[in-house]
């Protein structure tokens, strides 16, 4: 049986070295177009996928256009019988529909949760315990074909999404295999996600911008504790340093929580000498741990009041 590939970053490089390893026949790998880098932007950068697929020796295409007529034609020349997408695009139904088992993705989340984009950090940031992976075929709307498999993950109140993108990284892994194994058996058995779908509201995970990482002072300590590690350590949750009449960017990587009665309003920051810094919220204190301002490097709260010099005054907004 052919098999045609389709991903970009590194968590679609596990499940592709998986099928490449076992002995699946890869035809081929789809991958974005080389991204350019540098200062003068014109150095290219290939994706994780293309680098190994190229050190494989398998063949890559990277289109600009999915429906560019001389990319369907490159696509229907490889003949594959089953297309696999990790972590990679929303492709046409001349894409989808092409091989005759179909194409199945694998999504980091429980469907029909989390459909969209970023679904491992709305998982943390919604303070979710449990998350998971789902492999399920292609359909005309984005996440909502019927599943195939899935797969339970806990996530714990120490994890952010480095932690779990890794997890998921790993057991999706071995559910593409498994999944390629019960196609090629013909005991797959799809459900549609309407049965799967219980009295809980659906979730979505939508792309995550700048402004989305603004990190939500007014939502309490556990909300905002929740939307740092939900970023973490990409892209990374920020705030402004506020001293006086000056506003610098701060990222802030890891923190602590501490339910408490505050006396000091929201967004005060509370310094103790050079060993801690602490934001007030309505119900206790987030304690920075790992923090980063603009221009600076990552580092670790001890080592940024070494070189703070606070007034008194100081805020997060």
């Amino acid at each position: 049986m052919k098999i045609l590939f389709m991903g970009t970053p590194d968590f679609a490089v596990e499940s592709l070295r998986r099928l490449v390893e076992g002995g699946y026949n890869v035809v081929g790998v789809i991958t974005m177009p080389d991204k350019p880098i540098g200062r003068h932007q014109t150095e290219l950068s290939a994706s994780p996928v293309k680098k190994y697929a190229v050190a494989q020796g398998i063949p890559v295409l990277q289109p600009e256009r999915l429906k560019a007529p001389e990319f369907l034609e490159e696509l229907r020349a490889l003949r594959a019988d089953l297309q696999i997408v990790v972590a990679f695009r929303m492709l046409p139904e001349a894409v989808w529909a092409m091989p005759r088992l179909g194409t199945f993705n694998l999504h980091a989340a429980l469907l029909p949760q989390y459909r969209g984009a970023a679904p491992i950090n709305w998982a943390i940031i919604n303070g979710d315990t449990e998350t998971g992976i789902t492999t399920f075929f292609l359909d005309h709307e984005i996440d909502t074909g019927s599943v195939i498999q899935r797969v339970p993950v806990p996530i714990l109140d120490t994890d952010n999404v480095e932690n779990v993108h890794d997890k998921l990284m790993i057991l999706g892994a071995d559910l593409v295999v498994e999944t390629v194994d019960n196609i090629i058996a013909g005991t797959v058995k799809p459900i549609p996600q309407s049965e799967l779908q219980t009295d809980e509201p659906l979730r979505p995970a939508p792309k995550i911008f700048k402004e989305t990482c603004r990190i939500p002072w007014e939502k309490g300590v556990k909300a905002c504790y929740d939307f740092v590690r939900g970023l973490s350590p990409y892209p990374a949750a920020w705030t402004e340093l506020v001293q006086a009449d000056k506003r610098t960017v701060l990222k802030v990587y890891a923190t602590e929580k501490v339910f408490d009665t505050p006396t000091e309003s929201v967004g005060t920051l509370v310094q103790d000498g050079r060993k801690s810094l602490r934001g007030a919220l309505k119900d206790g204190y987030l304690v920075l741990k790992e923090v980063q301002l603009a221009g600076k490097k990552r580092m670790r709260v001890a080592d940024f009041l070494c070189g703070f010099h606070a007034d008194g005054t100081e805020r997060v907004e």
